[in-house]
């Protein structure tokens, strides 16, 4: 059941739905908040529409990155398996 939070995310306060527990939704929005306070660091006269475009083209670069890692981790685990179930069934018909 998705629950009301209001939030605060760059100086914004915003309502949000949310499925997840109230500690969950406090992480996500720390973490994007320490993104854009790291990137507003290095930017100095960004403007904050641009800062946010910036978070978030950040953490997307972030997440495919872990998903092509992710997806190569599982084509390494399918061949390690098919390999042992070769082995195997070459081993059982000796």
């Amino acid at each position: 059941m998705k629950k009301r939070f209001d939030i605060r995310v760059m100086d914004q306060e915003l309502s949000i739905l949310s499925d997840r527990e109230e500690e969950y939704v406090e992480r996500v929005v720390q973490f994007v908040n320490e993104r854009a306070q790291e990137t507003r660091k290095a930017i100095k006269n960004g403007t904050d529409l641009g800062i946010a475009i910036l978070v978030a083209l950040n953490i997307a670069d972030e997440l495919f990155e872990t998903c092509e890692q992710l997806q190569k981790d599982v084509d390494q685990m399918e061949s390690r398996a098919a390999k042992l179930i070769d082995y195997i069934t070459t081993k059982g018909q000796m």
